[in-house]
């Protein structure tokens, strides 16, 4: 379920021409901006819940109050603080479009805050439950491939995309790296370790079998084409609920227990940013909580005087 779908106002009677200014303003972040389809489709549906709240009143008369009761109304329906930040950065992006392009003279996001959302910390496997996730014993095709995936999310800490959006000429055996296109186009090299070095090899030679000529993906599915996103998903649920582990369990959980594990062993919060494509390190330091937690528990779990509370 999509929260903000579900949260999104109906349809209501817009002001006109509003629905050819988002339509071209979608064809700027795809032309000129060159963001990802996904990206492109967030922003649709975030400007699209504008529109519908401002309703008849045009967009060029709307003024900050206005805009304070649109994001009070989407908080009241259950948006939390994180996804009205996202929309917000989504009309401000919208209005900067129309001053620049159509003449309008005011930004009534302007210093427009969203209401502050209780933190919430990623879950992230044990260093014995991701080893546990890597005992997948299938020696077929798909299982060779779901176990070099596995690894491979594990050993660098790449997102979804990421991993799916990798050619073969990506990976570098002998180097024992892979390179990366990130968020907005960026490209980072990010060392690949023993285990999953090992595990792409076997899975490189099934692949051969199985894709005619060089291939530009280098995770496909059993007819040979590059593998979905879905797929992996469905995928790592099934493996999980095979080995014992949560059903829960979904590709990202291995970014997070992948930086938070690196973060313990090394504390050098600059490189498990690097690695893992943080613009800025505010956003990596959620992980020196992971860490402080992994800390906590173990000295509650080992510490004599820890466990019982005084009376």
């Amino acid at each position: 379920m999509n929260p903000v779908a579900d949260a999104a106002p109906a349809p209501s009677v817009r002001s006109a021409g509003v629905d050819k200014l988002l339509a071209q303003f979608l064809a700027h972040l795809t032309s000129e901006r060159r963001l990802a389809a996904n990206t492109v489709s967030a922003y649709a549906h975030d400007v699209g819940a504008l529109l519908d709240l401002a309703a008849a009143t045009p967009l060029a008369s709307l003024q900050i109050h206005q805009m304070r009761r649109f994001v009070s109304q989407l908080h009241a329906r259950g948006l939390n603080g994180r996804s009205l930040a996202r929309m917000l950065s989504a009309w401000r992006s919208f209005f900067r479009y129309l001053a620049r392009d159509h003449g309008y003279a005011n930004n009534p996001c302007a210093g427009l805050r969203a209401p502050k959302s209780k933190k919430s910390l990623p879950y992230a496997l044990s260093p014995d439950e991701a080893a546990r996730l890597m005992e997948i014993n299938g020696e077929d095709a798909m299982s060779l491939r779901d176990r070099a995936i596995f690894e491979l999310f594990y050993s660098s800490g790449l997102r979804l995309s990421e991993l799916t959006g990798l050619a073969p000429g990506d990976v570098n055996l002998d180097d024992a790296i892979v390179r990366v296109t990130g968020k907005g186009g960026k490209t980072r090299v990010v060392p690949v370790g023993t285990q999953a070095l090992a595990a792409l090899r076997i899975w490189l030679r099934e692949r051969a079998v199985r894709v005619p000529g060089d291939g530009d993906a280098l995770f496909v599915n059993a007819a040979g084409r590059r593998v979905s996103p879905r797929t992996i998903q469905h995928r790592m649920k099934q493996w999980a609920l095979k080995l014992g582990l949560s059903t829960d369990l979904h590709p990202h959980v291995l970014r997070h227990s992948f930086a938070s594990h690196v973060l313990q062993s090394s504390g050098d919060l600059r490189a498990v940013q690097e690695m893992l494509g943080h613009a800025s390190i505010s956003t990596t330091q959620v992980y020196t909580h992971l860490d402080f937690q992994y800390l906590a528990k173990v000295y509650d779990q080992a510490h004599p005087r820890a466990k019982k509370k005084p009376a």
